[in-house]
């Protein structure tokens, strides 16, 4: 089973060192600059996008970035001040217990329950405030994937690419000529599209 997919990646591999070597420039339609593409059988265009430059310069994400940083900033500052609250109540507790400062032995335990309540609470409030954040970094994930999906769909009526790849790192392509970067173009277009009065 590895050798049959170690052969089918190879094949591939290969069918992209096809694609990428079988260039040819062709002028594009709005002023002097060149478009180069990728030609096969089927006069194939290729582009790819790397996603972490555009991630950096789509201002849409940074300001909902801003946003989610914002929001964990405040969920520290919360869950610190309380249980920097909880800690001098045990520390109060464990003083007044030392130096025979409760009443009775029955004032000490309401004590001692109240403080255990308030350290369950704090538990509580604490994964809430976290499925909270993670559920709306997924939401915001979303909106992203389907800015860019929206805006690929549209841009690409005039380019006719056949296939846009995404790039992270060197996650799916290990090489690539800069002339199959459009990048910088969907970043453009994307913060051109982008207006944040709207939210």
């Amino acid at each position: 089973m590895k050798k049959m997919k170690y052969v089918l990646n190879g094949f591939l591999a290969l069918a992209l060192a096809l694609m990428f070597t079988q260039c040819t420039d062709k002028k594009a339609e709005n002023g002097n600059s060149t478009e180069i593409t990728a030609t096969v059988p089927g006069s194939m265009k290729i582009a790819y996008v790397e996603i972490d430059s555009l991630l950096t310069k789509y201002k849409f994400w940074n300001d909902l970035n801003e946003q989610m940083i914002q929001k964990e900033e405040n969920i520290r500052t919360t869950l610190n001040e309380k249980a920097k609250d909880l800690d001098n109540d045990m520390r109060e507790f464990q003083r007044k217990l030392e130096n025979n400062g409760f009443v009775s032995q029955e004032r000490a335990e309401q004590e001692r329950v109240r403080i255990v309540q308030k350290q369950q609470k704090l538990q509580e409030l604490q994964e809430k405030l976290t499925n909270e954040l993670q559920t709306e970094n997924q939401k915001n994930s979303l909106q992203l994937r389907d800015s860019i999906n929206s805006f690929l769909k549209i841009y690409n009526k005039d380019k006719g690419y056949s296939l846009i790849i995404s790039n992270t790192g060197f996650d799916n392509l290990l090489y690539a000529d800069d002339a199959f970067n459009i990048t910088d173009e969907i970043v453009e277009g994307l913060n051109a599209r982008y207006n944040p009065s709207k939210k």
